[in-house]
């Protein structure tokens, strides 16, 4: 096997796209519980250029130069010490956590992160799950209670998801929907819209319009749980359309979004507002993957770019106008 490879880095904070360089560095050592991964496909997410941008500065990340990438699909090329649920030769799917080295030709993952992909799931569908799908999972699943394992609710749950034609949304509508929940979503611009209705949201609004912006629900319900995909939107703006008991999920915290939620936290109102960061684990993985075989869950792709493109993937995260996720393929897929 090689000994170097095509890589994509940054080596501070800030730059945007511009501060990406494509560099020949060493191939990762497989050390103890981990594989090593030859990448076919790695997702972007935004957290990928929010902690270039210093979003965490001094946590993340761990070291410079940083090798982003967090959601990879690919072969397994190399097997630590301990390693005997995996064969060189699997394909497999993983959530690189933290310390990220997707957007590579080569990267070290964790086994307790990594799962065998089905036949019938391409590495461009398989790079798409992890952190988008486990947000929208855990968040409709084990914080909206919804049930997904087939029982009905007698009164169905109103949700409102927010943003709902990004990564995390698209998915979030599709799961919410599925277990039976009242679903309305916003978004904006027309293919956008017309995106969400065709997941069988029950209402969508524009946010750019009157009604979108003060998010109330066309036919007047008040929401038991909002997810919120986008960008921050403070809690009072929310809370005249919560039930009495509702609850915001925040998935994209911020330093703004913290305080809002540690005040909610810290009053006497049934109202809250939560945190919340998705756990990667091997079992939602095979969770997801049976919807995927059950044709009960669809992977929005918004487009492709190779690794030398990387800096064009790059600039349209931060952009933010994708319709579900953005791919960069840095080696064939299959």
């Amino acid at each position: 096997m090689t000994k170097t490879m095509r890589a994509v880095q940054y080596s501070g904070y800030g730059g945007g796209a511009a501060g990406l360089k494509h560099v020949e560095i060493p191939v990762p050592v497989v050390k103890k519980d981990y594989v090593l991964i030859q990448v076919e496909a790695v997702s972007m997410n935004p957290h990928d250029w929010k902690i270039q941008d210093g979003y965490m500065r001094h946590v993340l990340p761990p070291r410079f130069p940083h090798t982003p990438g967090t959601d990879v699909a690919g072969e397994v090329v190399g097997l630590g010490l301990g390693v005997t649920t995996f064969s060189l030769g699997d394909k497999v799917v993983s959530c690189l956590g933290t310390s990220g080295g997707g957007l590579a030709e080569y990267a070290l993952a964790h086994i307790s992160t990594t799962a065998k992909r089905p036949l019938g799931v391409t590495a461009i569908e398989g790079a798409c799950l992890g952190d988008a799908a486990f947000s929208a999972l855990q968040s409709v699943r084990d914080w909206a209670a919804v049930p997904l394992n087939g029982r009905k609710l007698k009164v169905p749950p109103n949700i409102l998801i927010t943003d709902a034609s990004g990564a995390v949304g698209t998915f979030a509508v599709q799961l919410a929907k599925l277990g039976g929940a009242h679903v309305t979503a916003t978004c904006c611009e027309a293919k956008h819209l017309e995106l969400v209705k065709s997941l069988e949201a029950d209402e969508v609004l524009d946010s750019k319009t009157p009604g979108g912006e003060s998010l109330e629900s066309p036919s007047g319900k008040k929401y038991d749980t909002v997810i919120q995909c986008g960008e921050y939107l403070p809690f009072a703006h929310i809370k005249p359309q919560l039930s009495p008991t509702g609850k915001v999920i925040n998935l994209t915290p911020s330093p703004k979004s913290m305080l809002s939620s540690a005040a909610s936290l810290a009053s006497f109102s049934k109202q809250k507002c939560i945190p919340f960061m998705p756990s990667a684990n091997t079992t939602d993985y095979y969770f997801l993957f049976s919807l995927m075989h059950q044709k009960k869950l669809k992977i929005i792709v918004d487009s492709e770019f190779l690794l030398e493109q990387a800096e064009k993937a790059w600039a349209a995260s931060i952009a933010g106008h994708a319709s579900g996720k953005i791919v960069v393929k840095c080696t064939k897929c299959s």
